[in-house]
């Protein structure tokens, strides 16, 4: 199957040589054709370039797109997508002044969650996270990571693992999973944290990497949660298995997780509010994606991560959703551009590298997601018609999107 996209106002972030990720200065820059044509062919871009140099050849399909731009897919590297039940008395908890850790010291937050997961079917998860994906295609995603973590049990995170591997095999999204086992610690565990790491090394690790249910394995290294050592020994067990770490780290002080991920060749490191002078030093030529989550930020009011500085020193960095049920109840990657722009000063070009190119390397996806390019996989949208790509962050109340393309085909 051959299709032409035609009189494209403008194919925006295309790449003659496609690069694994966009650090420093460079993620300013974006590569734009004007009056532009694009060809898919099966699952993968084919061919593009400016309408004038389009040779004649037979196409099975022409979609014109006068007047409206080509973007390619947003890819969403940290979601917890999988939950059963919404939080938002939680939310008016925290309208009211409790924080973050009070909530969890009673009992809510995560093991709010934990309680639902445990309680809900498979099906019921993969039902509601089924209507949570095709959300996120309305809104331009393209690739999704979903981790695990409200289990909270060996059994319940299988089941949520399960409920992963079914939406992969049926949704036109790209998908990797995570194993987070160690999202939070169980009541009956409190005062005993390492049986409970114990747990997570001996059982969870070694069924879901037995099935084949993950790609990667996460910990929230953070004050109240996972210390340093903890997190060693579960990313030490998850590696044994072929499982490469992604970590939440410093959402919630200095907590020595960034310099673990490091350490650990951490595909990425997630949240970072709490990101000083050493940790960038730290994060400067290692292979670790700095990520930030800038809707948990905005839904819980918290510090920013200091996202200029980092670019500033020349590292890269992405940005995804965190969509959860406490956090960020939101599946809108547009909605992450704009607070980009608005709370992070970042310029529309950075947001956008930030969102795709950036994204797709904290899911090991860059050579294949993430830009339009020659060979790489088919995910795109097409926008409403709208005046220029500045406006994709500026109109943060509308959706653009007009008709989105996965894997070369309109869903």
């Amino acid at each position: 199957m051959r299709t032409l996209i035609s009189n494209i106002k403008q194919l925006v972030q295309v790449e003659e040589t496609p690069q694994l990720k966009v650090c420093g200065k460079a993620m300013a820059q974006m590569q734009t054709i004007d009056n532009a044509y694009l060809v898919i062919e099966d699952d993968h871009f084919a061919d593009f370039g400016m309408m004038a140099g389009l040779k004649e050849q037979r196409f099975d399909r022409e979609i014109n797109a006068e007047g409206r731009m080509v973007f390619p897919s947003f890819c969403d590297s940290h979601t917890h997508l999988v939950y059963a039940g919404s939080r938002e008395i939680e939310y008016i908890d925290k309208i009211r002044g409790l924080s973050y850790e009070e909530i969890a010291k009673r009992g809510g937050g995560i093991l709010n969650s934990a309680k639902r997961v445990q309680e809900a079917s498979e099906q019921q998860l993969y039902d509601d996270a089924m209507t949570r994906l095709q959300q996120m295609i309305g809104f331009g995603s393209g690739a999704v990571e979903i981790k695990s973590g409200y289990g909270m049990t060996t059994e319940a995170e299988l089941k949520m693992l399960r409920v992963i591997r079914r939406l992969r095999e049926d949704s036109p999204l790209t998908i990797r999973a995570t194993l987070l086992g160690a999202h939070g610690i169980p009541m009956e565990y409190r005062g005993r944290q390492e049986a409970f790491v114990d747990l997570v090394i001996n059982e969870m690790i070694p069924q879901a990497a037995g099935e084949g249910l993950a790609d990667f394995i996460d910990v929230f290294c953070d004050e109240g949660f996972f210390t340093v050592r903890d997190t060693e020994r579960m990313l030490e067990a998850g590696l044994k298995y072929g499982l490469r770490p992604k970590i939440h780290a410093n959402e919630l002080a200095c907590s020595g997780g960034i310099q673990v991920a490091v350490k650990y060749d951490a595909l990425s490191c997630d949240h970072l509010e709490f990101t000083g002078e050493e940790e960038i030093a730290c994060l400067l030529n290692s292979n670790t994606m700095p990520t930030v989550l800038p809707g948990a930020a905005f839904f819980l009011n918290m510090r920013h991560a200091p996202v200029r500085q980092m670019m500033d020193a020349g590292l890269p960095v992405a940005l995804a959703s965190d969509c959860n049920p406490g956090s960020s109840p939101s599946t809108n990657m547009q909605l992450i551009l704009s607070f980009a722009c608005v709370s992070y000063r970042m310029l529309p070009e950075e947001a956008f590298n930030a969102t795709t190119i950036n994204t797709a390397y904290a899911m090991g996806l860059s050579q294949t997601h993430g830009s339009i390019a020659r060979g790489k996989v088919a995910n795109c949208y097409i926008t409403k018609p709208i005046p220029n790509y500045e406006y994709m962050p500026y109109a943060y109340g509308e959706n653009k999107v007009d008709v989105a393309i996965l894997n070369g085909q309109v869903v």
